[in-house]
């Protein structure tokens, strides 16, 4: 611990979006405080106000400009790390560090399916993170999903538990900000549609069951692990010309008939152990249900609740067969933010 009590942690991939985005909220964060900074080799060995373009709406930390950039695979002191490594790279390193005896919350999707590994919304599933006791290394794996997966995940998850859901289609208008920042991809993007993001779909139709699922076994007899979700989920994905924040148009099958008013009133009144704990990123609501037809959009909703709930509007059918819209920040909620809610979980014993 630090002079005032916050935690000492490291942030792989220091210097990009989502590098930045951790740096920014733990700059005031009452639990842990950025204080090891690893990048590419091209950034190495200079403090951070020069190693990189500052790229979030954010402040930069005055502190963490003055921290001078190591190159990814340097020694780590920090017991807990923060990826925001590229997949290609994350498995190796993040391993390492694991059995170097660091907890690593990894938003890389290099782990999210391995069945040791916890994939965790911490509203949806903290039971999860029980699964990092049985893992092969001194230290534990967890991953963050998805970013347009944990928005349909908060959005699911109230109706799962009150109703069932059988299947679910989703179409996704997903913003600039996740294809990362090579000028080339950003020039894509104006004016324009891309009706294609490489490995998303398969993304969101395998972890959504996955985090929705049971754990079963127990770690004692050495069987613990998840049983996903019987949910059919099927994904359409484009990249559209909008700064931050996720769209997704989802149809779904219910389990069981409902009313309208009873899926407003299970997102309303959907809470879960972050909110119990109080935990520092938790949101109080998590879902916010606009009843207005021009809502949510991310130009006008996306920052309520520290831009960690997920929003609901657009809600049309009857019965089992229910159409609606849900808006998530992606850099916030759906990466760095949702990683920290982990670390919190993690931390408070959620």
């Amino acid at each position: 611990m630090t002079a005032g009590g916050r935690q000492p942690v490291a942030i792989l991939g220091a210097t990009g979006a989502v590098g930045q985005r951790f740096l920014a909220l733990l700059a005031e964060h009452p639990w842990f405080e950025a204080r090891e900074l690893l990048a590419s080799a091209r950034s190495a060995g200079r403090p951070l106000r020069d190693a990189c373009e500052w790229l979030v709406p954010a402040p930069r930390p005055a502190a963490a400009a003055e921290l001078v950039v190591r190159e990814v695979g340097a020694p780590v002191e920090s017991a807990l790390v923060f990826s925001a490594l590229d997949a290609t790279v994350a498995r190796d390193v993040e391993e390492t560090l694991a059995r170097q005896g660091k907890t690593v919350v990894s938003n890389a999707s290099a782990w999210r399916m391995d069945p040791r590994v916890p994939l965790v919304v911490p509203e949806v599933n903290p039971e999860h993170l029980a699964l990092a006791a049985a893992q092969p290394w001194s230290g534990a794996l967890y991953a963050n999903p998805n970013c347009s997966t944990i928005g349909l995940s908060l959005a699911l998850a109230p109706l799962v538990a009150a109703f069932g859901v059988v299947a679910a289609s989703v179409v996704s208008l997903q913003a600039v900000s996740g294809a990362g920042t090579p000028t080339r991809r950003s020039l894509e993007l104006v004016g324009n549609v891309v009706p294609w993001i490489a490995g998303e779909e398969q993304k969101l139709e395998s972890e959504t069951p996955k985090i929705l699922g049971r754990l079963v076994g127990s770690a004692a007899a050495g069987d613990l692990r998840v049983e996903h979700a019987a949910l059919e989920v099927g994904a359409q994905c484009n990249r559209v010309p909008v700064p931050e924040g996720h769209t997704l148009c989802v149809t779904l099958t219910l389990a069981r008939e409902a009313r309208a008013a009873e899926l407003v009133d299970a997102w309303r009144s959907f809470r879960s152990r972050p909110q119990e704990l109080a935990l520092p990123s938790a949101p109080d609501p998590v879902v916010i249900v606009h009843d207005d037809d021009a809502s949510p959009q991310p130009a006008l909703h996306l920052e309520a609740g520290g831009g960690m709930a997920v929003h609901i509007g657009r809600l049309k059918g009857a019965g089992r067969t229910w159409r609606f819209t849900t808006l998530s920040h992606n850099t916030l909620r759906g990466a760095a933010g949702g990683a920290l809610l982990v670390a919190e979980s993690v931390r408070a014993g959620a």
